[in-house]
Protein backbone atom coordinates (compact mmCIF):
# COMPACT_ATOMS: atom_id res chain seq x y z
CA UNK A 1 0.00 0.00 0.00
CA UNK A 2 1.32 3.44 -0.85
CA UNK A 3 2.02 6.02 1.81
CA UNK A 4 -0.56 8.72 2.63
CA UNK A 5 1.66 11.40 1.03
CA UNK A 6 1.86 9.44 -2.25
CA UNK A 7 -1.88 8.90 -2.22
CA UNK A 8 -2.43 12.62 -1.55
CA UNK A 9 -0.26 13.50 -4.57
CA UNK A 10 -1.97 10.90 -6.75
CA UNK A 11 -5.47 12.11 -5.81
CA UNK A 12 -4.51 15.77 -6.43
CA UNK A 13 -3.15 14.88 -9.87
CA UNK A 14 -6.28 12.86 -10.66
CA UNK A 15 -8.43 15.83 -9.65
CA UNK A 16 -6.43 18.23 -11.84
CA UNK A 17 -6.56 15.80 -14.78
CA UNK A 18 -10.36 15.67 -14.40
CA UNK A 19 -10.43 19.30 -15.57
CA UNK A 20 -10.96 20.86 -12.16
CA UNK A 21 -9.20 24.14 -11.58
CA UNK A 22 -7.03 23.54 -8.49
CA UNK A 23 -5.10 26.27 -6.69
CA UNK A 24 -2.70 25.22 -3.93
CA UNK A 25 -2.32 27.20 -0.72
CA UNK A 26 1.26 27.83 0.43
CA UNK A 27 2.60 25.61 -2.38
CA UNK A 28 1.66 22.48 -0.44
CA UNK A 29 -0.60 19.57 -1.25
CA UNK A 30 -2.54 19.56 2.00
CA UNK A 31 -4.59 22.71 1.48
CA UNK A 32 -6.01 23.93 -1.80
CA UNK A 33 -8.98 25.50 -3.55
CA UNK A 34 -11.07 23.82 -6.23
CA UNK A 35 -13.45 25.55 -8.64
CA UNK A 36 -16.74 23.65 -8.49
CA UNK A 37 -19.62 24.04 -10.97
CA UNK A 38 -23.20 23.61 -9.84
CA UNK A 39 -24.73 20.35 -11.07
CA UNK A 40 -26.93 20.28 -14.17
CA UNK A 41 -30.68 20.18 -13.60
CA UNK A 42 -30.33 21.74 -10.15
CA UNK A 43 -31.12 25.17 -8.70
CA UNK A 44 -27.34 25.67 -8.62
CA UNK A 45 -26.74 25.03 -12.34
CA UNK A 46 -24.60 27.75 -13.88
CA UNK A 47 -23.01 28.76 -10.58
CA UNK A 48 -19.30 28.39 -9.84
CA UNK A 49 -18.05 28.04 -6.28
CA UNK A 50 -14.61 28.16 -4.76
CA UNK A 51 -14.23 25.19 -2.40
CA UNK A 52 -11.48 24.95 0.21
CA UNK A 53 -10.11 21.45 0.78
CA UNK A 54 -7.78 20.46 3.58
CA UNK A 55 -6.27 16.99 3.63
CA UNK A 56 -5.36 15.66 7.08
CA UNK A 57 -2.01 13.92 7.65
CA UNK A 58 -3.88 10.60 7.80
CA UNK A 59 -5.60 11.07 4.41
CA UNK A 60 -7.00 8.84 2.81
CA UNK A 61 -7.79 7.04 6.07
CA UNK A 62 -9.27 10.24 7.47
CA UNK A 63 -11.70 12.34 5.41
CA UNK A 64 -10.80 15.67 3.84
CA UNK A 65 -12.21 18.87 5.29
CA UNK A 66 -14.38 20.53 2.64
CA UNK A 67 -15.99 23.96 2.80
CA UNK A 68 -17.49 26.58 0.50
CA UNK A 69 -15.51 29.81 0.27
CA UNK A 70 -18.04 31.36 -2.10
CA UNK A 71 -21.36 32.03 -0.39
CA UNK A 72 -24.12 29.51 -1.06
CA UNK A 73 -27.69 29.25 0.21
CA UNK A 74 -28.26 25.64 1.22
CA UNK A 75 -29.71 23.92 4.32
CA UNK A 76 -26.63 21.70 4.76
CA UNK A 77 -23.96 24.39 4.32
CA UNK A 78 -23.20 26.86 7.12
CA UNK A 79 -23.69 30.31 5.62
CA UNK A 80 -20.91 31.96 7.63
CA UNK A 81 -18.16 29.32 7.71
CA UNK A 82 -19.02 27.40 4.53
CA UNK A 83 -18.81 24.10 6.44
CA UNK A 84 -20.56 21.19 4.77
CA UNK A 85 -22.84 18.72 6.55
CA UNK A 86 -22.43 15.57 4.49
CA UNK A 87 -22.38 12.12 6.11
CA UNK A 88 -20.11 10.52 3.54
CA UNK A 89 -17.41 13.15 4.18
CA UNK A 90 -17.97 13.64 7.91
CA UNK A 91 -18.82 10.13 9.16
CA UNK A 92 -18.75 7.32 6.62
CA UNK A 93 -15.56 8.21 4.75
CA UNK A 94 -13.55 5.29 3.40
CA UNK A 95 -10.03 5.14 1.90
CA UNK A 96 -11.74 3.74 -1.21
CA UNK A 97 -13.04 7.28 -1.90
CA UNK A 98 -10.88 9.95 -3.48
CA UNK A 99 -11.05 13.67 -4.22
CA UNK A 100 -12.71 13.13 -7.59
CA UNK A 101 -15.56 11.34 -5.76
CA UNK A 102 -16.01 14.43 -3.58
CA UNK A 103 -16.42 16.77 -6.58
CA UNK A 104 -18.15 14.47 -9.06
CA UNK A 105 -20.51 12.64 -6.72
CA UNK A 106 -20.73 13.83 -3.10
CA UNK A 107 -21.04 17.62 -3.57
CA UNK A 108 -23.39 17.34 -6.60
CA UNK A 109 -25.62 14.97 -4.57
CA UNK A 110 -25.62 17.45 -1.69
CA UNK A 111 -26.80 20.25 -3.97
CA UNK A 112 -29.33 18.09 -5.80
CA UNK A 113 -30.86 16.59 -2.64
CA UNK A 114 -30.70 18.99 0.32
CA UNK A 115 -31.69 17.55 3.69
CA UNK A 116 -33.61 20.20 5.68
CA UNK A 117 -34.06 17.83 8.63
CA UNK A 118 -30.29 17.93 9.41
CA UNK A 119 -29.42 21.59 8.78
CA UNK A 120 -26.34 23.73 9.27
CA UNK A 121 -28.30 26.70 7.93
CA UNK A 122 -31.54 26.63 9.92
CA UNK A 123 -33.04 29.58 8.08
CA UNK A 124 -32.57 27.91 4.67
CA UNK A 125 -33.98 24.62 6.02
CA UNK A 126 -37.04 26.33 7.51
CA UNK A 127 -37.70 28.30 4.33
CA UNK A 128 -37.31 25.16 2.20
CA UNK A 129 -39.89 23.29 4.31
CA UNK A 130 -42.26 26.25 4.74
CA UNK A 131 -42.18 27.93 1.31
CA UNK A 132 -40.39 25.98 -1.43
CA UNK A 133 -40.83 28.66 -4.17
CA UNK A 134 -39.34 31.36 -1.89
CA UNK A 135 -36.45 29.00 -1.01
CA UNK A 136 -35.77 28.33 -4.70
CA UNK A 137 -35.82 32.07 -5.44
CA UNK A 138 -33.31 32.72 -2.62
CA UNK A 139 -30.98 30.00 -3.98
CA UNK A 140 -31.13 31.60 -7.44
CA UNK A 141 -30.46 35.06 -5.97
CA UNK A 142 -27.34 33.76 -4.17
CA UNK A 143 -26.14 32.04 -7.34
CA UNK A 144 -26.59 35.25 -9.32
CA UNK A 145 -24.99 37.46 -6.68
CA UNK A 146 -22.08 35.30 -5.48
CA UNK A 147 -21.44 32.39 -7.86
CA UNK A 148 -21.30 33.98 -11.30
CA UNK A 149 -18.82 32.22 -13.59
CA UNK A 150 -15.80 34.19 -14.71
CA UNK A 151 -15.71 36.48 -11.71
CA UNK A 152 -13.26 34.42 -9.71
CA UNK A 153 -15.96 33.02 -7.44
CA UNK A 154 -14.08 34.59 -4.55
CA UNK A 155 -15.45 35.00 -1.06
CA UNK A 156 -17.92 37.76 -1.81
CA UNK A 157 -20.08 39.24 0.85
CA UNK A 158 -22.70 41.89 0.26
CA UNK A 159 -20.62 44.39 2.26
CA UNK A 160 -17.63 44.05 -0.06
CA UNK A 161 -19.34 44.34 -3.44
CA UNK A 162 -19.41 47.63 -5.26
CA UNK A 163 -21.58 48.42 -8.21
CA UNK A 164 -20.24 50.50 -11.11
CA UNK A 165 -22.26 53.46 -9.80
CA UNK A 166 -20.57 53.22 -6.39
CA UNK A 167 -17.12 53.10 -8.01
CA UNK A 168 -17.76 56.37 -9.78
CA UNK A 169 -18.68 57.31 -13.31
CA UNK A 170 -16.37 57.49 -16.31
CA UNK A 171 -16.97 61.25 -16.69
CA UNK A 172 -13.65 62.18 -15.11
CA UNK A 173 -10.69 61.25 -17.25
CA UNK A 174 -7.58 60.90 -15.08
CA UNK A 175 -8.96 60.74 -11.54
CA UNK A 176 -10.92 57.49 -12.08
CA UNK A 177 -7.74 55.46 -12.24
CA UNK A 178 -6.63 56.79 -8.88
CA UNK A 179 -9.94 55.87 -7.26
CA UNK A 180 -9.89 52.33 -8.67
CA UNK A 181 -6.31 51.77 -7.51
CA UNK A 182 -6.89 53.27 -4.09
CA UNK A 183 -9.88 51.01 -3.37
CA UNK A 184 -13.36 51.84 -2.27
CA UNK A 185 -14.38 55.49 -2.44
CA UNK A 186 -15.15 57.20 0.84
CA UNK A 187 -18.85 57.18 1.76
Amino acid sequence: MSSPSKRREMDMMKLMMSDYKVETINDGMQEFYVEFNGPKDSLYQGGVWKIRVELPDAYPYKSPSVGFITKIYHPNVDELSGSVCLDVINQTWSPMFDLVNVFETFLPQLLLYPNPSDPLNGEAAALMMRDRPAYEQRVKEYCEKYAKPGEGSEDKSSDEELSEEEYGSDDEDEDDDDVAIAGKPDP
